[in-house]
């Protein structure tokens, strides 16, 4: 969304010969055996946040301009770096059409509770169209996979939620993102 110029590597998760098979492969480039991984010149970044804050000191753009919005930004993405954990483990990350989950127990209603709170109190305070103002900043970035998961696992979000989530799915970088994850293929076993 910025134009920073990037050469992709990929990656395969492992999903078969049990817990640990992926970590053991990342490890051969990333310390925490983690993905994303971030190789700049000599310098390696290995989690998400922090190489939105390295591409943000060559890149300003990455964050809102106003402060405000921007501590917010900053804010909120932390947040959905750590948090979100019933999400995260009843809704995992696929690019694919998933089927609608059938049972939103009591931990994801929070999450989602939370989540709609804090996409409106950002859409409503920054004037939208993104959650940080008018332009596809960060944490927009670390709200894609969640629009992602709601979208595909058909989860109950506002109509101001449902819009962004629209605008977000409709991004053309998101939808060659998507279409470049539902191309990939597991190994063969």
């Amino acid at each position: 969304m910025l134009g920073v110029p990037f050469h992709e590597v990929v990656e395969t998760f492992s999903s078969y010969g049990g817990n640990g098979h992926s970590y053991e492969k990342f490890r051969r480039f990333s310390p925490t055996g983690l993905v994303p991984c971030l190789k700049d010149g000599d310098l390696l970044v290995w989690d998400s946040l922090a190489i939105c804050e390295h591409i943000a000191e060559a890149y300003p753009a990455a964050w809102p301009q106003n402060k405000s919005a921007r501590v917010w930004a900053r804010s909120a993405t932390a947040e959905m770096h750590s948090g979100f954990q019933a999400l995260r483990t009843q809704c995992p990350m696929n690019c694919s059409p998933q089927a609608p989950l059938a049972v939103i127990d009591t931990e994801l209603s929070k999450d989602l509770a939370r989540i709609v709170e804090l996409w409106e109190n950002g859409l409503q305070s920054f004037a939208g169209p993104f959650l940080a103002g008018n332009r596809f900043t960060t944490v927009d970035a670390f709200f894609a996979p969640v629009a992602i998961r709601i979208h595909h696992y058909q989860l109950p979000v506002s109509v101001p939620c449902q819009a962004w989530i629209a605008r977000i799915l409709a991004l053309p970088a998101l939808q060659k993102w998507i279409d470049a994850a539902r191309r990939e293929i597991e190994p063969p076993r």
